[in-house]
């Protein structure tokens, strides 16, 4: 099964005849589903996929932070974790090899983690613009607590100046370049998963852990370090919607809050998650 990582931003669209296409609007079904464990959450990713290729569900997107883990793409630099394994097991972090694009993260509580679920089929088979999309959606999430972000050429997520957080003219202007997202991606046959970690009120220092992305001579910031405002990632998640809709370009209705939901599987694989067109939360 092909597969496209972040390493083939650089190569043209695969199929670019297929932006001609005119489809009718496209909805997504954005939930909440609180604090969670990494591996069942990759695992329930794959669940929703094949449902989606299936037609079973539409276009879903998962919004969460989750326990600590180190996550490493598959070619990541191991040597880019700086504790061994006994280390990580004494604080009760998770070390995972998982399939999305980039080299080593840092997921924990404090950070929104969002997974779209997306069949970027028949008009969106484009990796730069997708991704793109998901720099778009953090870029405007950050406005909306009054910090400017955006990309900078050759690194990809999402930066800010720490310096200057409210300002934002490129990296060329900013004196103190700091990510505030990062973004790692998986496409196979046009269907989306993984997605991007957005620093609300993450613990910084847990980043010391590793070498972020395989980049050493920049550092990470949060909303909080930024603002000084100590925002939930609930909060910022329930209420993310527009900007959701705006960046990735496809109706979203009211985010559900699902954190309280034991079986998550058998909540979004439920007939009610219409088939084809993806659903408006009421």
């Amino acid at each position: 099964m092909p597969t496209t990582s972040l390493r083939d931003l650089l190569k043209p669209p695969q199929d670019p005849g297929a932006a001609l296409a005119a489809p009718g609007p496209r909805r997504a079904r954005a939930v909440w589903i609180g604090r969670r464990r990494y591996a069942p959450i990759h695992d329930l990713q794959k669940q929703l996929v094949e449902a989606r290729a299936e037609g079973r569900i539409g276009d879903t997107i998962l919004l969460l932070e989750h326990d600590p883990v180190i996550t490493l793409g598959p070619r990541a630099n191991p040597e880019n974790v700086l504790l061994d394994s006994g280390a990580l097991n004494e604080r009760d972090i998770d070390l995972v090899a998982t399939g999305r694009g980039g080299d080593v993260t840092y997921h924990g509580p404090g950070q929104l983690v969002c997974y779209p679920l997306l069949d970027l089929r028949p008009d969106r088979c484009d990796v730069r613009r997708y991704v793109r999309s998901l720099a778009e959606v953090m870029i405007l999430l950050a406005r909306e607590h009054h910090v400017e972000a955006g990309v900078v050429d050759g690194m990809i997520g999402v930066w800010v100046d720490r310096a200057a957080p409210h300002e934002w003219g490129g990296a060329e202007w900013a004196r103190e370049i700091a990510k505030l997202g990062a973004i790692g991606v998986r496409l196979s046959r046009w269907l989306t998963m993984h997605g991007f970690a957005l620093n609300i009120a993450v613990d910084l220092e847990a980043f010391e852990m590793i070498v972020p992305c395989g980049i050493r001579e920049h550092g990470v910031t949060s909303l909080h370090e930024l603002t000084g405002r100590r925002l939930t990632v609930a909060e910022v998640a329930l209420a993310s919607a527009p900007q959701l809709a705006r960046g990735l370009d496809i109706e979203v209705g009211r985010v559900e809050d699902l954190s309280g939901v034991a079986d998550l599987a058998g909540a979004l694989l439920a007939p009610e998650a219409v088939a084809g067109e993806g659903r408006s939360a009421p």
